[in-house]
């Protein structure tokens, strides 16, 4: 093997293959990465805090700020969360709106 069969990740600091790094780099590129409304990156299972009072549509309820939404999951959109709420099915909030707690 010739040394242009490796390359350098900066990510693990290692000396991997060359198709092995060219793979990784494709599926972290698939990746959606969701950001809270100050910059945080959520993850599934994060908890948010609202920022904002927020009138749901539909359920004739009011989130008021500063409200706790615990196990948020992520729905592969960059702007969307979808979470539980008591009362409330199928509760989808923007990014926007919430603070990684």
């Amino acid at each position: 093997m010739a040394d242009d069969d490796y390359v350098y990740d900066e990510a693990s600091g290692e000396w991997v293959a060359a198709d092995a790094a060219s793979t990784t780099r494709a599926a972290d590129d698939d990746a959606v990465v969701v950001r809270d409304s100050v910059g945080n990156v959520l993850a599934d299972g994060d908890q948010v805090t609202l920022i904002k009072d927020l009138t749901i549509k539909g359920a004739g309820q009011t989130l008021k700020r500063g409200t706790l939404i615990k196990a948020i999951r992520l729905t592969g959109d960059a702007q969307e969360i979808d979470c539980r709420y008591e009362g409330i099915k199928g509760l989808v909030l923007r990014a926007e709106f919430v603070r990684k707690r």
